[in-house]
């Protein structure tokens, strides 16, 4: 801007700013080149005696696409139309309606539609795209609907999209439009029938549905999909990696993440912070946490979102000392640290039970750094108190919160309570999460188990009634191994595998191993009223002790073995998880809820605090 500004004082010396040329291209390059300044642009604009239409849209552009004026962009196209001297056209509207997507002004949107109309551009596929794009980011998606079918088809049916050659392009970008219209209300089912029924499709169609999946937890659909795009003509792209990778992370499916990372290297994806953060954050949920350090080293920039990434991962794994190293060096590097940071700092001193360096950290962010605790904070010193069994702190620091807590919060004070075995405060940690979440059946359970724990089986009775008038279902364990690529699920108790005799026969074997090594189940982990008999079958099917038997029968010996489940990882099953990486001499990698565990040689990384 600065040598702009050379060159148009030139111009004013030698007369040419009256020359229209000279005066578009000076508007021009202060509206819309990387050096933009859009104040100076209308001071341009402003000393043009009669702009032409060019000059309107170059700076309407201008403001539609900067951070805080688009609503500037409405102001000087009104102008424009009352004016009257300059008509608008086809490279108009889609500027202006872009401005009315960002701030989401459906009512002008609606106005702009009819001016579209007005001047005979109902036709014009850029346009129209536009203004499609309009109504989906505003979330009206039935009068999205109804353009989207008259415009590809001239009748409202799906089933008749064209198969014309000429009409492809346009119609998969408007396709593309609708499906992540779909995608943003979480409309997941109509995305995929749009999809499915799209005659061809770009990457921008694999990547909207993949991120769909993705975004609302639907992980296997996410993964299916992403091998269903490789099956086709349309190859991944850096933006399908990175949509992909959350997936897979949430799964554990360490190897199919290791495709997509070998992938974009023989690809020449290049890989920046943002998919940097992505491989980081994959190796480290996945399990392999050396593997995202490693990663973490080589990218040549790092943001706070790269920093986070690895601090998290190495919270996650209970890594408290290295944890603390890269803090360091995150803040000699220049970089920030984020209020997500210290989640992830506080978040490693609650699983190693570092309680004062947890205090003085959070001091340290408030009173030093001078970030707002958000709830998140709050919950991680609520999980770091109660499990060192300071539950009456925990409980205080609850009730002088300066924000509203929410049930994450009591769910870490009931959670403690049932750790300790502290049925008083549970109780009321239970009243208090069943009036925020009436229907979540965490708050039951974990009640209910408290009085089965102290053996008053009327209490546990009166819960489980009240759960079932509610119609409250309690979450089933469930745990997935990846073998092979292939990612397999298993629920408690769950026969419906197609080896599922092979898993029996596997768990009867480690069951009389773990005899003869001396280990008898630990049946005071079922919190059911039933004989010990049947308690130990219950333990023998959970659903981690089935996902182990069927990697040991689906893997060469010394193969690690690695599960993630939904639901916290039982006593009884953690210390046979120890005895069975000692018997089989395997390294087992359990990622619960909460963190990871390593059980290696009879012994596991959180040296049993968890």
């Amino acid at each position: 801007m600065r040598e702009l500004k050379q060159v148009h004082a030139f111009f004013i010396k030698t007369g040419e700013t009256h020359n229209p040329k000279v005066a578009t291209e000076l508007l021009k390059f202060s509206a819309t080149s990387d050096f933009r300044d859009t104040d100076y642009a209308l001071s341009l604009f402003d000393q043009m005696p009669e702009p032409n239409c060019f000059a309107w849209n170059t700076l309407i552009r201008s403001f539609s696409e900067s951070k805080d004026r688009p609503l500037d962009a409405l102001l000087l196209f009104c102008k424009m139309v009352c004016d009257g001297i300059v008509e608008p056209n086809g490279f108009t509207f889609p500027s202006v309606l872009k401005a009315c997507s960002v701030v989401a002004r459906l009512e002008e949107g609606k106005q702009v539609h009819g001016l579209v109309v007005k001047f005979g551009l109902g036709d014009d596929e850029f346009v129209v795209t536009n203004l499609l794009r309009m109504y989906v980011m505003c979330g009206n998606m039935e009068d999205a609907h109804v353009l989207f079918y008259r415009i590809v088809n001239g009748v409202d049916d799906i089933n008749r999209l064209v198969r014309d050659k000429r009409k492809q392009d346009g119609d998969v970008v408007m396709c593309n439009v609708m499906i992540d219209g779909y995608v943003r209300l979480g409309k997941l089912k109509a995305a995929r029938e749009l999809f499915d029924k799209m005659h061809r499709r770009s990457v921008v169609s694999w990547n909207s549905i993949i991120s769909g999946y993705a975004q609302n937890g639907f992980f296997v659909e996410a993964v299916e999909m992403f091998h269903n795009m490789q099956m086709g003509d349309v190859s991944p792209n850096r933006v399908t990696l990175v949509s992909v990778l959350p997936a897979i992370s949430r799964l554990g499916a360490l190897e199919l993440g290791k495709w997509v990372h070998l992938y974009a290297e023989k690809n020449k994806v290049q890989i920046d912070d943002v998919l940097g953060s992505a491989l980081v954050d994959m190796y480290a949920k996945c399990g392999n946490i050396e593997k995202a350090i490693q990663v973490f080293e080589t990218l040549p920039k790092k943001n706070v979102i790269t920093w986070n990434a690895i601090i998290g991962g190495l919270a996650m794994h209970g890594r408290s000392n290295d944890l603390f190293n890269f803090f360091s060096r995150m803040k000699r590097s220049g970089v920030t640290p984020s209020d997500v940071t210290y989640i992830a700092i506080l978040s490693a001193c609650s699983h190693t039970g570092l309680v004062d360096e947890g205090r003085s950290f959070f001091n340290h962010m408030v009173n030093v750094v001078g970030l707002e605790p958000r709830v998140e904070h709050y919950g991680c010193m609520v999980d770091l108190l109660g499990r060192a069994g300071y539950l009456e702190e925990a409980e205080q620091l609850i009730s002088n919160m300066p924000i509203r807590s929410d049930d994450v919060i009591w769910k870490a004070l009931l959670g403690a309570c049932k750790k300790q075995k502290n049925i008083e405060i549970g109780r009321r940690a239970a009243e208090v999460l069943m009036q925020l979440a009436p229907h979540d059946s965490g708050a039951y359970v974990a009640l209910s188990n408290m009085y089965a724990s102290a053996g008053d089986w009327d209490a546990v009775a009166e819960v489980r009634l009240m759960m079932k008038d509610m119609n409250i279902r309690k979450d089933p364990g469930c745990s997935w191994i990846e073998i092979d690529g292939i990612i397999h699920e298993f629920l408690v108790e769950d026969d419906s595998h197609p080896r599922a005799k092979d898993i029996h026969s596997m768990l009867e074997e480690i069951s009389e191993k773990l005899n003869l090594e001396g280990y008898r189940l630990d049946t005071t982990q079922v919190l059911l009223k039933m004989d010990d008999k049947s308690k130990e079958n219950v333990l023998h099917y959970h659903s981690e002790k089935i996902a182990v038997a069927f990697g040991l029968i689906s893997t060469s010996p010394n193969t690690p073995l690695q599960i993630v489940k939904n639901l916290r990882i039982c006593e009884d099953c953690h210390s046979s998880m120890k005895l069975i990486s000692k018997i089989y001499e395997r390294k087992i990698t359990v990622r619960d809820r909460k963190r990871f565990h390593h059980f290696k040689h009879g012994s596991c990384s959180c040296m049993d605090y968890w």
